[in-house]
């Protein structure tokens, strides 16, 4: 498993809802926390490792959080506005502004497949939105 760079057209790819959470996605998401921490990054999204499925890890961030999986992501409730130079590992050295939403409500299923729901804000949710672009084939670039 190793990270996609842009140009890699696979970066613009639409992930697929997780159907089922079996043994192999718990690989995938364990590999993803790995990777993600060798390359020193706050979030990854399974469309960053070449894998199309809607997966996103967020890892510890300052004491917002501990790392955690999120399966099938879906921000339901957005409100103000945000934003700061991010940085992409499919696209290292390179900081953009990126417009956000200061707090978000999301829902999803973790690891164990239980349905989960929570309100991010700050550096999180700027996080989240991040990981949930890339689902889609959203880069920060798009935003320049």
């Amino acid at each position: 498993m190793k990270i996609l760079l842009y140009p890699d057209k696979r970066l613009r790819k639409r992930a697929k809802p997780v159907q089922k959470i079996n043994e192999k996605i718990k690989i995938i998401i364990n590999d993803m926390f790995k990777i993600m921490e060798c390359n020193e990054g706050i979030g990854l999204a399974a469309t960053q490792v070449d894998i199309h499925l809607q997966i996103i890890v967020i890892g510890k961030i300052n004491n917002l959080c501990n790392p955690f999986a999120l399966i099938n992501p879906k921000i339901i409730k957005k409100s103000g506005s945000s934003g700061i130079e991010e940085g992409c590992l499919s696209i290292p050295k390179k900081k953009i502004f990126v417009p956000r939403y200061e707090k978000i409500k999301i829902k999803g299923i973790n690891e164990k497949g239980e349905k989960i729901i929570f309100t991010a804000k700050s550096l999180l949710s700027i996080c989240i939105q991040h990981e949930i672009d890339h689902l889609i084939g959203k880069l920060i670039i798009d935003y320049f």
